[in-house]
């Protein structure tokens, strides 16, 4: 067993949302550890879009110049019936966007991003990473925290951020609820941009839906590969097989997406089936602070992926507590619940918001579609009202 009691930020998990935590704490010049349960840091690949209240925090963290270089940078978001093969609505990703919200939308593999970070994070001389590092324990003492790894390793340090995941377990210091089944699975996939004839532009952001399905498509890693999540709610779910596969699989999948257009038909013939990924969020609580211990990301409010906007809050997070860190030195328990204070009603409200839009896009009532699909097409394409209040979020004090 090691102990080391270096008095560091200790970041527990190591993905996206963990690793801007670390950028974040070094920015004060703060010395700070990244805790990772994995034998080594990584990420699946799969497709992830970010918006400009994401993009600002990366430009904040000095990581967008790398980004650039691999990213995705999309004209448009595109809504398509999934039935019909009709344009609904669109909207516009290029200079009016950037100039609106002062950093652009992107897309790009997800193991790309994190590997960036990672970089980051090992040139950065303020912050340590470690492996084999799944916590079991955390203990809270007079301006300390300590925390120890199943593998008996046990680090103190002056603070605890628990960003790791939608199964955290630092979450349950706050909370003992469960994660919510949202009865929905996605098959997620990249094949090479040449192996597909997509529908229109490849330099569009696609989301084909329908009553109970969707499909997003979209270009990463320099427009080499072509993204596609397949996302449909099973009608063989029931909560005594939630924890296993026999709900939500691939003959279900086409059976949910028979009466599809062929533009649809021929995006899921490429799809991946080997894993499927059972959709989950959890509902809001009210505080997830506690002395010198708090959450951040998915620890702290997972949500459904129908606003795109899980990581994207990871982000905001991260920005948010660098500010408070700074403001209130050395005090970190005022700075965690200032923190809070903000955070908590910002996410909880994306939380519910993309409950919301996932009900919106699924809908299964004729009148209810109609009248969605109204209200879609006759929106402009430089109509940013459902979308200013996630993209344009600005509380954080965002550095070129």
């Amino acid at each position: 067993m090691s102990k080391n009691t270096e008095q560091a930020f200790i970041v527990i998990g190591g993905g996206i949302g963990g690793l801007a935590t670390a950028l974040g704490i070094a920015e004060t010049k703060q010395k700070v550890k990244v805790l990772e349960q994995a034998h080594e840091f990584g990420e699946v690949g799969a497709g992830i879009q970010l918006a400009a209240n994401a993009t600002n925090v990366l430009q904040r963290l000095g990581v967008m110049d790398k980004i650039n270089e691999i990213a995705v940078f999309p004209k448009r978001l595109v809504l398509m019936d999934a039935i019909s093969g009709e344009e609904l609505s669109a909207l516009d990703l290029g200079d009016v966007y950037r100039e609106r919200y002062g950093a652009p939308y992107i897309v790009l593999d997800r193991s790309d991003l994190h590997r960036i970070l990672v970089e980051a994070c090992e040139e950065n001389p303020y912050i340590e990473l470690f492996t084999n590092q799944s916590i079991v324990k955390t203990v809270e003492s007079e301006g300390s925290v300590t925390v120890t790894a199943a593998n008996g390793d046990q680090h103190t340090g002056k603070a605890v951020i628990g960003a790791d995941g939608i199964w955290s377990k630092v979450r349950k210091l706050f909370s003992d609820d469960e994660a919510v089944c949202s009865q929905y699975v996605a098959y997620r996939g990249a094949i090479p941009i040449d192996d597909i004839t997509a529908h229109g532009n490849l330099d569009d952001v696609y989301m084909w839906i329908g009553p109970n399905l969707h499909l997003v498509q979209y270009p990463v890693r320099r427009g080499e590969l072509y993204n596609q999540v397949v996302v449909f709610k099973s009608t063989q779910y029931r909560p005594e097989i939630e924890k296993t596969d026999q709900w939500g699989t691939p003959e279900e999948m086409d059976q949910v997406f028979a009466g599809t257009c062929e533009a649809v038909q021929t995006g899921i013939s490429y799809i991946q089936r080997q894993r499927r990924w059972p959709m989950y969020d959890r509902n809001p609580i009210s505080n997830w602070t506690k002395g010198r211990i708090t959450l951040t990301g998915d620890a702290a409010h997972p949500m459904l992926q129908y606003l795109a906007q899980g990581a994207c809050q990871a982000l905001e997070d991260a920005s948010y507590l660098t500010d408070m860190l700074q403001k209130h030195g050395e005090d970190v328990e005022q700075a965690f619940l200032e923190y809070q204070e903000e955070r908590i009603p910002r996410s909880a409200n994306v939380q519910t918001s993309a409950r919301m839009w996932g009900e919106i896009i699924h809908n299964t009532t004729p009148e209810a579609i109609l009248l969605r699909d109204i209200i879609m097409k006759n929106r402009s394409s430089n109509d940013f009202q459902f979308v200013d209040r996630f993209h344009g979020y600005n509380k954080t004090a965002v550095k070129a």
